[in-house]
């Protein structure tokens, strides 16, 4: 087979693409595209822990908590110890993490429509499908 014919080639290349593509939005607001990552699951539900928020993200523990860490020496976050486990850390948005929501997401929208234009937003649906698929099949492996 074709080396354009591996789906997972095909994906690799989209994904470098689009890293690089979505690192260029994000840029002006001097954050890499992980750490608005962190910020849009922040956006969503505020006070969750490092761990509940390295598993929604599907990254690793030691690889978020520098993550987070960066974005507190720049204003954005902070971390709490939690209220029943000593051990864990609650992560908070500061006055200017929930500042810049709009300001974030209004470009990552239109970098997002960008990505999806001439597609329907059916096609769109069944590419995450697709996708969903793909990676359980291979999680575990």
């Amino acid at each position: 087979m074709q080396l354009e014919k591996y789906i997972g080639v095909v994906v690799q290349r989209a994904a470098l693409k689009l890293n690089s593509y979505y690192q260029k939005v994000v840029n002006p607001f001097d954050i890499t595209v992980e750490q608005w990552e962190i910020l849009v699951v922040l956006w969503e539900t505020e006070g969750i822990t490092q761990k509940e928020l390295a598993e929604r993200l599907q990254k690793d523990q030691t690889n978020v908590a520098r993550m987070l860490f960066k974005l507190e020496k720049k204003g954005f976050v902070h971390r709490v110890t939690h209220e029943l486990d000593r051990r864990a850390l609650r992560v908070y948005l500061t006055d200017k993490g929930r500042e810049v929501e709009d300001e974030i997401m209004e470009p990552s929208l239109e970098a997002y429509l960008k990505t999806v234009e001439g597609l329907t937003e059916e096609e769109v649906e069944t590419f995450r499908r697709v996708l969903a698929v793909m990676h359980n099949n291979v999680k575990d492996l």
